[in-house]
């Protein structure tokens, strides 16, 4: 073989090699979310990722149709009723990783290791300052109660995130007693459920309602260009069974074709150094607990979290839109 050959037979090998280094995640997080974690796994190991991304829905309908075709070898997403309905659709395959467990609690990942929680939000009590005092708060249930007539705002029904809240519920107090607050809540209403959380904010700030149910990342955007905000956070449940916790996270796609750099980008992003990146980007609480919550984040206080596995906002996910349904809870 002359040397001009050998020459190309070597970089035909090293760029099989390259290809076989690139990592394609499918992706529902906003992209100036997670780009810096991705460049700066990048830029550690030299392995390229190609993020495709788009909303949860057409991500998994998109996954199911190409099956084995499919070039994705993650999935990233909000909220583990999402990841549980892709686990439930069979999009991904189970992970066997002492990193990854040892990094990321029991609660906030799937038991059978489809798919892990990377960043925690909670979602919980939030309250004009101007109007309320904290000592006249309590729970979710007790947003129920006839003082709070006319003063709750809450986010559509249709939104996943109530969703889950409403399923962890059913889990924690049974549907009876969940669907009682439900109904007590939508009894409550100051005006009719808004679009997103953001808007349940201001208008608690604006004085069309004193409370409502918001994640926490949601006031911490505000907050971090508006320190004045007149609306704080109330750790809800806390003589109970804590505050709802949800996640994002992701797993390894069940067709993934580069199972081991996959891996090790999950487990990459579970590190501590990752941990941070992914929390404070957008004000959310690192899954590791080893690892520190931003300053403003932190400066809300500690809380009890509920520690039932979050798959639960998944399973139980159907039985919470029908009886959100049966109260009229839109």
């Amino acid at each position: 073989m002359n040397k001009k050959v050998l020459l190309a037979s070597l970089l035909a090998v090293f760029a099989g090699s390259a290809a076989a280094e690139e990592i394609v995640v499918y992706s529902s997080r906003a992209e100036q979310l997670i780009k810096p974690l991705f460049d700066a796994y990048s830029k550690e190991t030299g392995v390229a990722i190609k993020v495709i991304s788009d909303k949860e829905g057409p991500l998994m309908e998109r996954l199911k149709a190409e099956g084995s075709n499919s070039p994705a070898d993650i999935f990233l997403t909000v909220d583990a009723g999402n990841l549980w309905k892709a686990e439930d659709m069979g999009l991904f395959q189970p992970v066997k990783s002492a990193v990854l467990n040892g990094n990321i609690p029991a609660n906030l990942r799937d038991p059978d290791n489809n798919w892990f929680g990377l960043s925690v939000r909670a979602r919980t009590i939030f309250y004009n300052k101007n109007t309320v005092k904290p000592a006249q708060l309590a729970s979710y249930e007790d947003l129920a109660s006839p003082k709070w007539k006319g003063k709750l705002c809450l986010r559509s029904s249709k939104n996943v995130y109530n969703q889950s809240l409403v399923a962890t519920m059913i889990a924690d107090i049974g549907p009876v007693a969940t669907e009682r607050m439900v109904k007590g809540w939508v009894n409550n209403l100051a005006t009719a459920p808004f679009g997103n959380d953001t808007a349940v904010l201001e208008a608690i700030a604006a004085g069309q309602c004193d409370v409502g149910l918001a994640n926490t990342y949601y006031y911490g955007r505000i907050v971090a260009k508006n320190p004045g905000f007149p609306v704080s956070p109330f750790w809800a449940n806390q003589a109970g069974k804590g505050t709802h916790v949800n996640v994002s996270g992701a797993g390894i796609v069940r067709y993934a074709k580069n199972v081991k750099g996959a891996v090790k980008l999950l487990e990459w992003l579970s590190s501590d150094k990752a941990q941070n990146m992914f929390a404070d980007v957008n004000f959310e609480y690192p899954a590791n607990p080893k690892v520190k919550a931003d300053a403003l984040v932190a400066s809300w206080g500690n809380f009890k979290h509920n520690l039932i596995n979050v798959k639960v906002a998944g399973s139980k996910q159907a039985e919470a839109v029908m009886l959100m349904d049966r109260v009229g809870y839109k």
